[in-house]
């Protein structure tokens, strides 16, 4: 096990020069030297030979601490990561809120990690390991406080910093209805066009069907999941999160290796909300993990949508709920971006088809209204009917006359088969 100190004081680190840039992965560091060549560094991995103290520190605690460990990460801010991690790679005594139990199982896996060869992993994978501080960190995670990831792990080359910066998660039930994933597939497929990138988490139904609805549309998608993003889970998505490494981005908290949990799936769940500007639940049952990204989103500010379903469906019963209390009904992607985007980007205003009636002014659509069904009816009769003057009336049925709604018999006036279908008139004469 390589047991090399995690401290600025290390002879091989490079000290505290802030000058001293990490060139491995493209972004700023606190310190560390480049100990590869260039040429032959990918550039979308982290450099697996670094000194960068602050770096190895914080992959070694991606593989001690768990995913949402408040605990933790209030040792981390108040202590920074090269103290902490040395304090539990020496077998430090407990730290304020760690029972003896708890304490000796962080001990006991920070002995048996080493960031080195995770990092290795990593680059044989093609995957950069990003923390704070780094210029390719998204700033909106920092909004979780101390539940905070202490690390990203990142497959893919596009800037994760800058996909979302634009972007809205989509998310919902495993077992979802056809319905259900063709909303999903549709609404992913139409923010895609839009320019926005779709996260989701990688799983079975609905978050499948959105990272396939923005794949097929050409758009961006990234997947948060679970365990080590050099892991493929769940195994029938094998193709797929192969296609988004390779179109968009895998990103995980845990360490390369690591199996998911019930537990990591859940805390996942705050990422995806704090990742994007917004949460859209397409199906989610009372107690469906949908529902905790979407109240994440809300404690965060992030704006919290739903997709309306059948009464009846089960599958539906938790947007439902959601609806009632904090979110806003979404049923296409521009009802999505007015919410999230820009100021002006506003959703087309919804109505039915305009009816030739629609364009009469009011006293002649009232003469229309006023002529019987079936009948003919005389001025005077429409007259009292429509509440207007008999003279009034018969301007007003020679204008109807002439756009071929009724046509005179004799004394009378009757509907023509369009001022049927236009007028809703009454059955019979008064």
């Amino acid at each position: 096990m390589n047991t090399r100190p995690l401290t600025p004081g290390n002879p091989d680190t490079g000290g505290d020069d802030p000058g001293n840039p990490r060139t491995t992965s493209g972004h700023a560091s606190t310190g560390g030297t480049n100990t590869t060549d260039p040429a032959t560094t990918d550039p979308n991995t982290t450099d697996p030979n670094t000194t960068d103290p602050d770096l190895l520190a914080h992959v070694l605690l991606s593989r001690v601490v768990e995913p949402g460990d408040e605990t933790a990460g209030r040792w981390l801010r108040e202590r920074g990561a090269v103290h902490l991690a040395t304090h539990l790679r020496e077998g430090g005594p407990p730290l304020p809120g760690a029972s003896d139990k708890r304490w000796a199982g962080l001990l006991a896996r920070a002995r048996r990690a080493t960031p080195e060869d995770d990092l290795a992993a990593a680059h044989q994978a093609g995957m950069r390991f990003l923390h704070p501080g780094d210029l390719e960190w998204p700033a909106q995670l920092d909004d979780l406080g101390d539940a905070r990831p202490v690390g990203l792990w990142v497959r893919g080359t596009p800037s994760l910093r800058m996909w979302a910066l634009r972007s809205v998660a989509l998310v919902g039930a495993r077992a979802c209805t056809e319905y259900g994933a063709h909303m999903a597939t549709t609404l992913a497929a139409q923010l895609a066009e839009h320019g926005w990138v779709v996260v989701s988490g990688g799983a079975y139904g609905i978050d499948g069907a959105a990272h396939r609805g923005a794949l097929a549309a050409g758009g961006a998608t990234v997947a948060v999941l679970a365990c080590g993003v050099d892991r493929t889970y769940p195994k029938g998505h094998t193709a797929l999160l192969g296609r988004i490494a390779r179109q968009g981005l895998l990103v995980g908290e845990l360490a390369p290796g690591e199996h998911p949990t019930p537990s990591r799936f859940i805390q996942r769940n705050r990422v995806i909300a704090a990742l994007t500007r917004g949460t859209v639940v397409v199906e989610a049952a009372h107690r469906s993990g949908a529902l905790v990204t979407a109240r994440a989103a809300t404690r965060l500010g992030r704006h919290t949508m739903g997709v309306p379903g059948p009464a009846t469906s089960a599958l539906s019963a938790g947007v439902h709920e959601l609806l009632r209390r904090e979110a806003v009904l979404v049923t296409e992607a521009a009802e999505i971006t007015e919410l999230v985007g820009a100021m002006g980007e506003l959703a087309p205003e919804r109505h039915g088809p305009v009816l030739p009636r629609d364009l009469l002014d009011a006293e002649t659509a009232h003469v229309l209204a006023a002529l019987p069904a079936r009948a003919s009816a005389t001025a005077e009769d429409v007259a009292r009917e429509a509440r207007t003057t008999p003279d009034d009336a018969v301007g007003k049925l020679y204008e109807l006359r002439s756009l071929g709604y009724v046509e005179r018999h004799g004394n009378g006036w009757k509907l023509t088969r369009q001022g049927l279908a236009t007028g809703r008139p009454r059955t019979h004469p008064t």
